[in-house]
């Protein structure tokens, strides 16, 4: 039977099969690490031929850069403080998790490290040693930027090349690989970051176009005399606390001051008042249940959906109206007519577009 053959399991069995590949996968990630690290420090990587091992990972084992660079450095630490490789191992922290508090971490501090950090994502480190480690708050900065080089065929510098080459969260390779380091890196992946600094204290780098240059550069002339040193985060602040207010309006009818109910001409349109009502009792927050009581957490592309559909009698009320993410959205209208009517009826503006 093809091992890589999914269509005739089923959901449950799928499910349960996921979690035991899973825990599988961590032990043997936490035992990569500990070969990884032994390897390294007898030096085996010369006798095999290879000069680092950097080199022998990639050359060797058939690596990419990045992946090396996060094994080489995860194995390192973790040999270093040996109670990461248990907790790799059963769950508690990934290998991001290693890579980020490696530079923070003692021998006083690595359990407790551990254990605040554990079943943390990314982000939710990031924020944990902005507390535990706070930095200063940076400059404010706005500069021209030279135009991206031009990229040559087969330059491993090119932007096409340089997203797999160096993961955001390794230290600088040492030896002649260090030009793969983050820091050397970074005009290659520009993209917009949003990075805590300290308890209530972000950083932020974006590359602005023109437009919004001069639009920002407007507003602090516009502000110049509540804000006369030109900074840009109350410029920032306030442009944002306007654009907040706008959209909470449009989204979720917010208001001040709630006018007269007015009666809806459609069966699908939601009232002004049921969505206010609806977003004060969801806060702003997919209110999908899972069948073991797990809600989903997505605070991003929330609609409204009425749990008894209006094809089926549904009305627009509090009680019957939800705010759900739009992946739940789809999920409950195909539980309610078919993964293929829905399926269908998703096509039909494609096919209207390509006629």
């Amino acid at each position: 039977m093809d091992p890589f053959a999914t269509s005739h399991i089923s959901h449950d069995t799928l499910l349960q099969d996921l979690r035991t590949l899973d825990e599988r996968d961590r032990k043997a990630t936490a035992l990569l690490l500990s070969r990884v690290a032994e390897v390294q420090k007898r030096r085996l990587f010369l006798r095999e031929g290879y000069p680092s091992m950097h080199a022998y990972c990639i050359h060797g084992l058939h690596w990419c850069e990045g992946t090396a660079s996060r094994r080489i450095y995860g194995g390192r630490t973790a040999r270093r403080f040996p109670i990461l490789f248990d907790a790799i191992a059963d769950g508690r922290l990934h290998l991001t998790g290693v890579l980020m508090l490696a530079k923070h971490m003692t021998s006083g501090n690595v359990a407790e490290l551990v254990a605040a950090a554990t079943h943390k994502s990314k982000a939710e480190i990031q924020q944990l040693i902005a507390e535990r480690f706070p930095q200063p708050d940076l400059p404010e900065m706005l500069q021209a930027l030279a135009p991206p080089p031009i990229a040559r065929g087969g330059d491993q510098h090119s932007p096409e090349n340089a997203g797999a080459a160096v993961p955001t969260t390794c230290p600088p390779a040492a030896g002649p690989g260090r030009q793969h380091s983050p820091e050397n890196a970074a005009w290659l992946t520009p993209r917009p970051q949003v990075t805590p600094l300290a308890p209530q204290r972000f950083g932020l780098q974006v590359t602005l176009d023109q437009e919004t240059h001069d639009l920002l550069r407007r507003a602090q002339a516009l502000t110049s005399h509540q804000v006369p040193a030109g900074e840009i985060l109350p410029v920032l602040k306030g442009a944002l606390r306007s654009y907040v207010e706008q959209l909470e309006r449009q989204k979720y009818a917010a208001t001040t001051r709630a006018g007269k109910v007015r009666p809806c001409s459609s069966k699908r349109t939601i009232p002004a008042a049921v969505k206010r009502a609806v977003r004060e009792r969801d806060g702003e927050r997919c209110a999908f249940v899972s069948e073991d009581g797990r809600r989903c957490e997505a605070r991003t592309l929330l609609e409204f959906d009425h749990q008894e559909p209006v094809a089926r009698g549904g009305a627009a009320t509090v009680e019957n109206v939800r705010l759900v993410c739009r992946a739940h959205n789809q999920y409950a209208a195909e539980c309610a007519f078919g993964a293929e009517f829905m399926e269908r009826k998703r096509s039909e503006p494609r096919d209207r577009a390509r006629a």
